[in-house]
């Protein structure tokens, strides 16, 4: 989950927290102040029925000890009073409570008042009671629209979190585009300052910065470091081999010093290709070649295929071109034609006898996609992530690989801006995916 929604999140649940809080504690409140203001009315109507205890009908009924009860037409007020065993020195007290009663057949909620009054030497208990009906009616309308304000009040904060969280972080995500993602050579770094009033990003890119200078330095000291020790091997290598195929040509040498002069040019010759991959490599990232080549993908891989195709009898391996597309592309042709042999050779290299190599492209939305399919055997999760680093190579019984052929590959990708993956299993073939964007 990306940082700017978690803090929406966050704060959009910590405002929710203080609605809900609020809007209880607003219900409560408004529970205990109905209920207060219901109560200052039973009293007053108790007041107010104590001042007309003297008019004739009441007192008519009072006198002969019959109880008394008045309601209005819509029941939803009551009055009820019963004689009770004479009580001399009664101390009159209000007990309030809430019941359910049922008046000719309706049945309501009420908030009664009960109390006991001397009138004329005779005990009386009073029950003054107010229906709850508007109460509640008006308690489920609050309820509903304060849960309507609840859900607007969190969609409004969570999109207007969003956005301000978008706001804030956007020269935090442009630090990390532009200044990590983007990156395949810190050579290219870009030292620009992305714009920003944060403190925080001001630091973090000045951190990033001044970390890729270090690493740029580095990196540039290693190539030359490399340059300079290849171009230093080449040539005692080359006396040294050439000195060895005169001494082979002479006559009178024995068999057994034949072949340790052989073996030994062999492995002159290993090293050779080694140096020459390793300056192929930094020339490379030197950017010592040129892009000006009309290079079209189908030609290339014509090309490899005819230079490949003894090696594909010697395994009777099957090769399978299903190109569809004439992708051309501003590229250098040598080293595009190096790509695509390092590649097609390691699937043949890495494949079974009679298996079969299979070619495929795709081309939607100008962005041109190249699949290099084996049925070999295949890698795992830890030699795919290795697979491009230098002198790695396959736990496989090949002696004559360098571990240097995907090295270059790769270095050649980054060179021309081609996104290379790949997807493989066990025993299970490789596949070599090249994506190819419109330049």
């Amino acid at each position: 989950m990306k940082l700017q929604l978690k803090l929406a999140l966050y704060n959009a649940l910590t405002k929710l927290a203080i609605i809900l809080f609020t809007g209880a504690l607003v219900i409560f409140s408004l529970e205990r102040l109905t209920y207060h203001h219901i109560d200052s009315r039973l009293s007053d109507k108790k007041s107010e029925l104590s001042k007309h205890l003297s008019e004739k009908e009441i007192t008519t009924i009072l006198s002969s000890q019959q109880s008394f009860i008045d309601y209005n037409i819509l029941k939803d007020e009551y009055i009820i009073i019963n004689p009770i065993t004479y009580q001399p020195s009664l101390a009159e007290k209000e007990v309030f409570s809430t019941e359910i009663r049922t008046i000719e057949h309706k049945t309501e909620t009420y908030r009664i008042l009960k109390s006991a009054f001397n009138f004329e030497g005779h005990t009386y208990y009073l029950e003054i009671g107010e229906t709850m009906y508007t109460f509640e009616g008006l308690k489920s309308t609050i309820k509903g629209f304060a849960l309507l304000m609840i859900f607007i009040s969190l969609t409004l904060t969570l999109l207007i979190d969003l956005t301000f969280t978008r706001f804030l972080l956007k020269p935090f995500y442009q630090i990390i585009d532009r200044k990590l993602i983007k990156v395949n050579d810190p050579l290219n770094f870009d030292y620009e300052k992305v714009k920003t009033t944060t403190q925080d990003f001001e630091l973090l890119d000045s951190s990033i910065s001044g970390l890729m200078d270090k690493i740029s330095h580095l990196f540039m000291l290693e190539k030359q470091f490399i340059a300079n020790v290849s171009h230093e091997l080449l040539t005692p290598i080359s006396i040294i081999s050439t000195r060895l195929e005169n001494i082979l040509q002479q006559e009178g040498l024995v068999e057994e010093s034949e072949n340790k002069i052989y073996a030994s040019l062999k492995t002159l010759n290993r090293m050779k290709a080694i140096i020459n991959s390793l300056l192929l490599i930094s020339k490379i990232e030197n950017n010592q070649f040129d892009k000006t080549d009309h290079v079209v993908i189908a030609d290339i891989i014509k090309e490899v295929h005819d230079e490949l195709e003894d090696r594909l009898e010697d395994k009777k391996i099957q090769f399978n071109n299903h190109t569809r597309h004439l992708w051309a592309m501003r590229a250098n042709r040598t080293l595009m034609y190096t790509l695509l042999f390092n590649i097609i050779n390691n699937a043949i290299k890495y494949n079974k006898v009679n298996g079969g190599i299979f070619i495929t492209d795709k081309l939607k939305n100008d962005v041109y996609t190249l699949e290099i399919t084996d049925t070999g055997i295949g890698m795992n999760e830890k030699e795919i992530e290795m697979a491009f680093n230098r002198f790695e190579k396959l736990d496989t019984d090949h002696k004559e690989s360098h571990g240097l052929g995907l090295a270059i590959a790769k270095s050649i990708t980054v060179f021309h801006n081609i996104r290379v993956k790949i997807i493989s299993a066990k025993d299970a073939g490789t596949t070599f995916k090249l994506i190819f964007h419109k330049q």
